[in-house]
Protein backbone atom coordinates (compact mmCIF):
# COMPACT_ATOMS: atom_id res chain seq x y z
CA UNK A 1 0.00 0.00 0.00
CA UNK A 2 1.20 3.47 -0.88
CA UNK A 3 0.47 6.49 1.28
CA UNK A 4 0.83 9.74 -0.60
CA UNK A 5 0.40 13.09 1.14
CA UNK A 6 -1.66 15.47 -0.96
CA UNK A 7 -2.60 19.10 -0.97
CA UNK A 8 -3.98 21.10 1.92
CA UNK A 9 -7.50 19.85 2.63
CA UNK A 10 -9.16 23.16 3.50
CA UNK A 11 -9.07 26.80 2.53
CA UNK A 12 -7.31 29.19 4.90
CA UNK A 13 -10.69 30.48 6.10
CA UNK A 14 -12.04 27.01 6.89
CA UNK A 15 -8.80 25.97 8.60
CA UNK A 16 -8.87 29.11 10.76
CA UNK A 17 -12.51 28.50 11.71
CA UNK A 18 -11.81 24.88 12.67
CA UNK A 19 -8.69 25.90 14.62
CA UNK A 20 -10.71 28.42 16.62
CA UNK A 21 -13.41 25.85 17.42
CA UNK A 22 -10.78 23.36 18.57
CA UNK A 23 -8.96 25.97 20.68
CA UNK A 24 -12.19 26.71 22.58
CA UNK A 25 -12.25 23.06 23.66
CA UNK A 26 -8.49 22.53 23.95
CA UNK A 27 -6.50 25.75 24.50
CA UNK A 28 -3.30 23.68 24.46
CA UNK A 29 -3.68 23.32 20.67
CA UNK A 30 -1.71 26.14 19.08
CA UNK A 31 -2.07 25.26 15.40
CA UNK A 32 -3.90 22.95 13.01
CA UNK A 33 -2.87 21.58 9.64
CA UNK A 34 -5.14 19.38 7.51
CA UNK A 35 -3.81 17.52 4.45
CA UNK A 36 -5.32 14.99 2.12
CA UNK A 37 -3.66 11.59 2.30
CA UNK A 38 -4.14 9.16 -0.58
CA UNK A 39 -4.02 5.45 0.17
CA UNK A 40 -3.35 3.23 -2.84
CA UNK A 41 -3.83 -0.53 -2.71
CA UNK A 42 -1.60 -2.14 -5.36
CA UNK A 43 -1.47 -5.65 -6.82
CA UNK A 44 2.19 -5.09 -7.70
CA UNK A 45 4.70 -2.26 -7.66
CA UNK A 46 4.21 0.51 -10.18
CA UNK A 47 6.83 1.33 -12.79
CA UNK A 48 8.44 4.76 -12.58
CA UNK A 49 6.15 5.97 -15.37
CA UNK A 50 3.09 4.48 -13.63
CA UNK A 51 4.07 6.16 -10.38
CA UNK A 52 4.37 9.52 -12.16
CA UNK A 53 0.94 9.03 -13.78
CA UNK A 54 -0.55 8.24 -10.37
CA UNK A 55 1.00 11.38 -8.80
CA UNK A 56 -0.31 13.51 -11.64
CA UNK A 57 -3.75 11.90 -11.43
CA UNK A 58 -3.97 12.61 -7.70
CA UNK A 59 -2.58 16.14 -8.10
CA UNK A 60 0.36 15.39 -5.81
CA UNK A 61 3.49 17.48 -6.30
CA UNK A 62 6.97 17.21 -4.81
CA UNK A 63 6.25 19.73 -2.02
CA UNK A 64 3.24 17.63 -0.97
CA UNK A 65 5.39 14.49 -0.80
CA UNK A 66 7.76 16.17 1.67
CA UNK A 67 4.98 17.42 3.96
CA UNK A 68 5.40 15.90 7.41
CA UNK A 69 3.87 16.74 10.78
CA UNK A 70 5.85 19.25 12.78
CA UNK A 71 7.54 18.46 16.09
CA UNK A 72 5.21 18.49 19.09
CA UNK A 73 2.14 17.67 17.03
CA UNK A 74 -0.47 14.94 17.33
CA UNK A 75 -1.74 13.42 14.10
CA UNK A 76 -5.18 11.94 13.50
CA UNK A 77 -6.19 10.22 10.27
CA UNK A 78 -9.83 10.57 9.21
CA UNK A 79 -10.75 8.03 6.53
CA UNK A 80 -13.96 6.67 5.06
CA UNK A 81 -15.67 4.32 7.46
CA UNK A 82 -13.78 1.05 7.77
CA UNK A 83 -15.50 -1.68 5.76
CA UNK A 84 -16.95 0.73 3.18
CA UNK A 85 -15.84 2.02 -0.20
CA UNK A 86 -16.40 5.73 -0.66
CA UNK A 87 -17.90 7.16 -3.85
CA UNK A 88 -14.67 9.15 -4.28
CA UNK A 89 -12.73 5.87 -4.20
CA UNK A 90 -14.92 4.21 -6.82
CA UNK A 91 -14.48 7.09 -9.25
CA UNK A 92 -10.75 7.58 -8.59
CA UNK A 93 -10.08 3.85 -9.05
CA UNK A 94 -12.03 3.83 -12.34
CA UNK A 95 -10.05 6.84 -13.58
CA UNK A 96 -6.75 5.16 -12.60
CA UNK A 97 -7.71 2.04 -14.57
CA UNK A 98 -8.67 4.19 -17.58
CA UNK A 99 -5.22 5.82 -17.35
CA UNK A 100 -3.56 2.41 -17.71
CA UNK A 101 -2.81 1.79 -14.02
CA UNK A 102 -4.04 -1.82 -13.93
CA UNK A 103 -1.91 -2.57 -10.84
CA UNK A 104 -4.10 -0.21 -8.77
CA UNK A 105 -6.76 -2.22 -6.95
CA UNK A 106 -8.27 0.73 -5.09
CA UNK A 107 -7.52 4.33 -4.17
CA UNK A 108 -8.97 5.91 -1.06
CA UNK A 109 -8.58 9.42 0.32
CA UNK A 110 -8.48 10.61 3.90
CA UNK A 111 -7.38 13.67 5.81
CA UNK A 112 -4.45 13.83 8.21
CA UNK A 113 -5.02 16.42 10.92
CA UNK A 114 -1.86 17.61 12.63
CA UNK A 115 -2.65 19.34 15.91
CA UNK A 116 0.35 21.33 17.14
CA UNK A 117 0.38 21.44 20.93
CA UNK A 118 1.95 24.00 23.22
CA UNK A 119 5.46 22.99 24.25
CA UNK A 120 5.38 20.11 26.71
CA UNK A 121 1.57 19.74 26.50
CA UNK A 122 -0.16 16.40 26.05
CA UNK A 123 -3.61 15.69 24.66
CA UNK A 124 -5.53 13.71 27.29
CA UNK A 125 -8.21 11.15 26.40
CA UNK A 126 -11.13 13.33 27.50
CA UNK A 127 -10.02 16.29 25.36
CA UNK A 128 -9.30 13.95 22.46
CA UNK A 129 -12.89 12.68 22.61
CA UNK A 130 -14.25 16.25 22.67
CA UNK A 131 -12.25 17.22 19.57
CA UNK A 132 -13.20 14.21 17.43
CA UNK A 133 -16.74 15.35 16.54
CA UNK A 134 -15.24 18.51 15.04
CA UNK A 135 -12.99 16.47 12.75
CA UNK A 136 -15.20 13.71 11.42
CA UNK A 137 -18.71 12.39 10.84
CA UNK A 138 -18.95 9.16 12.84
CA UNK A 139 -21.64 7.79 10.50
CA UNK A 140 -19.45 7.88 7.40
CA UNK A 141 -15.87 8.22 8.65
CA UNK A 142 -13.44 6.50 10.99
CA UNK A 143 -10.56 8.05 12.93
CA UNK A 144 -7.26 6.19 12.98
CA UNK A 145 -4.70 6.76 15.70
CA UNK A 146 -1.68 6.23 13.49
CA UNK A 147 -0.74 5.59 9.90
CA UNK A 148 -0.18 1.86 10.52
CA UNK A 149 -3.92 1.49 11.12
CA UNK A 150 -4.46 2.60 7.52
CA UNK A 151 -4.13 -1.05 6.45
CA UNK A 152 -7.64 -1.47 7.86
CA UNK A 153 -9.04 0.60 4.98
CA UNK A 154 -8.37 -2.23 2.55
CA UNK A 155 -9.24 -5.12 4.86
CA UNK A 156 -11.48 -7.66 3.12
CA UNK A 157 -13.68 -9.69 5.43
CA UNK A 158 -15.22 -12.97 4.38
CA UNK A 159 -18.98 -12.71 4.12
CA UNK A 160 -20.88 -14.75 6.68
CA UNK A 161 -22.98 -17.63 5.35
CA UNK A 162 -26.65 -16.95 4.69
CA UNK A 163 -28.86 -17.92 7.61
CA UNK A 164 -32.66 -18.17 7.47
CA UNK A 165 -34.68 -17.35 10.55
CA UNK A 166 -38.25 -18.63 10.78
CA UNK A 167 -39.87 -15.75 12.66
CA UNK A 168 -43.40 -16.84 11.80
CA UNK A 169 -42.89 -20.29 13.29
CA UNK A 170 -40.44 -19.33 16.07
CA UNK A 171 -41.84 -15.97 17.16
CA UNK A 172 -39.75 -13.68 19.36
CA UNK A 173 -37.45 -16.52 20.43
CA UNK A 174 -36.27 -16.91 16.83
Amino acid sequence: MLQLPGATAFSAFRSQELRERICKIAPLVSDLNARFIHFVDLEESLSHEGHEVLLQLLGVNSTDLNAAPGPGSVSLWVVPRIGTISPWSSKATDIAHNCGLAAVQRIERGIRYDLTLAQGARLDAATHELILPLLHDRMTESVLGDEQDAQLIFHHAEPAPLVSVDILGGGRAA
